[in-house]
Order: structure tokens, then C-alpha cells, then sequence
């Protein structure tokens, strides 16, 4: 356990935890994301944690809520299970290029290119309604579409530490014509691999706080239930305008690292 993770216990840093968790559980489930942006940014204000550790615990903390989302979006038949491991696969050896890329690559330009995608999402998701009895039809061509998607997406998230669901969640809605909770379930789905991957290589350079993330991960389970159930009650549009006000959110927070990073 790093130094910074040993000074963050103590009853209210526990509270803290839980917060999150509950926090990020209830997005996770609602939108299919890992609740990675919703992690990282409050272990940084509100605890010790720095933007390393941060990332690295909410990494591990996505395992557990992930899998409870898979498992409710199954239920309703709502997961695509071949594509989602051919997205993990792409995702895993994007990660690796990204980090490998990351010494090379402006962080300024490339969080300034993730806001132009996201803008762009946005726009698209009020012009695109996704039918909700959409299914994905797997062929030889989309699915080697999917793989570059999933390569695409690890390459950010190894660069810009920005979570696959951010990513999968629209791309597969408008570019694949999935259905919103299909496209959720699988985003989810194709998270497990890649988080526990990437687990693996933060525990190796001690950026896991193995605590905040069992206790975020277990009270974000609780609330993933939740929030998937909530998705399947809302309708498409709703559920996509509640996804475009998440991703401005996230779009505002990549702006301001955008700007700082500029002015260093």
C-alpha cells in the first residue's frame, strides 16, 4: 500500500468510500459505464488519494460493479456476449499501446480531441433515437469493426485514463444501430476483462488501495442493481438525454484538465 493510500482511513474516509460507491453503482447500472469518472475525481477532492492511486482503486473497484451490472442486464436478455469479448479483446491490446504511446502524445491535445468526440456524440444522440428491440447481428465485417472499436477505446483509456463506456456505450447505439440496454449490458460486459487487466498492472506498481476498492466495489454493487433496473423502465429518448447531460459532465471535467494542461 502506498504512502498517500496509508493516511486515507479513519471513519470518515470509510463513509467516503461507501458514498462513492453507492454514487458510482447507481451511474454504472443506469448508463453502462464503470463509474470510472465518477471514482477518480472525488478520491482526488475529497481524499488524499492522488490521480495514480485514484485511478488505479477505481479500476479494481469496477470489477465487482461491472459483473452485478452484467448479471442484471442479462436477465433481460440485454447483453451481447461474443461481441462483448471481442471489444475486450480489442480494448486489452489498445491498452497497451496507449501506455506505451503515452510518454510520446501531447495528454493537452489529445483531452482537447476527446471533447471534439464527445461534442460530437452528444450532437448525434439528439438526432439518433436507438429502437429499443434493436438486436446485434453479428457478421464477419462489423465484427472486425468491433475489434478496431475495442483497440480504439483501450488506446484512450491508456492514454487519457477515460473508461470504455464512455466510448462503447454510443458508439454502439450509432454506429452499430444497437438497442440503449444492449448496448449498456455489453459495455458493462466487455469491462470485467479489461479492468481485471489492468488490475493486474496497477497491483504490480502498488497503485491499488485493495481496501477503498473492495469497499466501493461491494457498496457500488448494491446500487448497480438499481440503476439497470431504472434504465429498463426509462424510455429510449430519456435514457439518451440523461446519457448526453453524464457525458457533458465528463466533457466539462476533460475540458478543465484540457485547459490546466495547457497552462503548465
Amino acid at each position: 500500500m502506498s504512502e498517500s493510500a496509508a493516511r486515507v482511513r479513519g471513519p470518515r474516509a470509510y463513509i467516503v468510500f461507501v458514498i462513492i460507491g453507492l454514487t458510482a453503482g447507481l451511474l454504472s447500472g443506469l448508463f453502462g459505464v464503470g463509474g470510472g469518472t465518477v471514482i477518480v475525481p472525488l478520491l482526488v477532492l475529497l481524499l488524499p488519494f492522488d490521480q495514480r492511486l485514484a485511478a488505479g482503486t477505481s479500476l479494481a473497484a469496477i470489477v465487482p460493479t461491472a459483473s452485478v451490472g452484467v448479471i442484471s442486464y442479462a436477465a433481460s436478455g440485454s447483453v451481447a456476449w461474443i461481441p462483448a469479448l471481442i471489444l475486450a479483446a480489442g480494448a486489452v491490446i489498445g491498452a497497451q499501446i496507449g501506455t506505451r504511446l503515452l510518454p510520446r502524445i501531447s495528454q493537452t491535445a489529445l483531452r482537447w480531441g476527446f471533447v471534439a468526440f464527445l461534442l460530437i456524440v452528444i450532437i448525434s444522440l439528439f438526432l439518433v433515437v436507438p429502437a429499443r428491440d434493436a438486436v446485434f447481428e453479428l457478421g464477419w465485417i462489423n465484427g472486425a469493426a468491433l475489434a478496431l472499436v475495442g483497440v480504439f477505446t483501450g488506446v484512450i483509456a491508456g492514454l487519457i485514463g477515460v473508461g470504455g463506456g464512455v466510448i462503447i456505450v454510443p458508439v454502439l447505439m450509432l454506429a452499430f444501430g444497437t438497442s440503449d440496454l444492449e448496448a449498456k449490458g455489453t459495455s458493462l460486459l466487455m469491462m470485467i476483462p479489461t479492468a481485471i487487466s489492468g488490475t493486474i498492472g496497477n497491483l504490480r506498481h502498488r497503485n491499488v488501495d485493495l481496501v477503498a476498492a473492495g469497499i466501493i466495489g461491494l457498496s457500488a454493487c448494491t446500487t448497480t442493481a438499481l440503476g439497470a433496473w431504472l434504465a429498463t423502465l426509462i424510455d429510449p429518448f430519456t435514457g439518451s438525454m440523461l446519457f448526453v447531460a453524464y457525458l457533458i459532465v465528463i466533457a466539462i471535467q476533460m475540458t478543465g484538465k484540457a485547459i490546466r494542461g495547457r497552462k503548465r
